[in-house]
């Protein structure tokens, strides 16, 4: 499942409202670099459109993910400030939705109400990440590998599914010039 969708099933429409305001279109050409791993990263990203790679320097630079719309990136280093674990390029020219640290970082410290949703919405996604990667060494036959099945939605945001939904095809559409 697309992880921004944990995020925006999580916001009210106040947050969303900040999230549009508080971010910026970023372009990614083809092959160029998004994320490098080791140096700081100055925001948080949804990729919008495209298609993402990320690699690790300790595996020889295998890609050990590809990212497309709905994923967002950069939630690590944001959440524990330390540096990208991972490079992430493009594959193709990509559009992510770019929240600037300082911007998000403020937000939180300011509105209890927003880094609530936001920490939650985090830790669920990060959680079900971890499921995932547990079903895919093979410990865990319960849980299915397709991380979009949608039988394993966390239960706390199906809900409010289809909203996120909305949210983030609104987004890529306002991005796009679609009315």
């Amino acid at each position: 499942m697309k992880k921004a969708l944990y995020m925006l099933a999580e916001f009210s429409d106040r947050d969303f409202d900040w999230l549009l305001n508080a971010g910026r279109r970023k372009e990614v050409s083809a092959t160029s670099t998004l994320i490098y791993e080791g140096e700081p990263t100055d925001a948080f990203y949804i990729v919008l459109k495209g298609t993402l790679s990320v690699c690790i320097e300790a595996m020889g630079g295998e890609e050990i993910a590809r990212l497309k719309m709905g994923e967002i990136v950069g939630e690590m280093s944001f959440i524990d400030t330390r540096p990208p674990s991972a490079t992430v390029k493009a594959l193709e020219n990509s559009l992510v939705w770019a929240i600037p640290r300082t911007r998000l970082s403020a937000k939180l410290m300011q509105d209890v109400e927003f880094a609530s949703h936001f920490y939650h919405a985090i830790a669920v996604f990060l959680s079900d990440r971890l499921r995932l990667t547990v079903s895919r060494l093979g410990f865990d036959e319960e849980f299915s590998s397709d991380d979009d099945d949608e039988s394993n939605i966390n239960p706390q945001i199906i809900d409010n599914l289809e909203l996120a939904r909305a949210r983030l095809n609104w987004l890529l559409n306002r991005l796009m010039g679609v009315s």
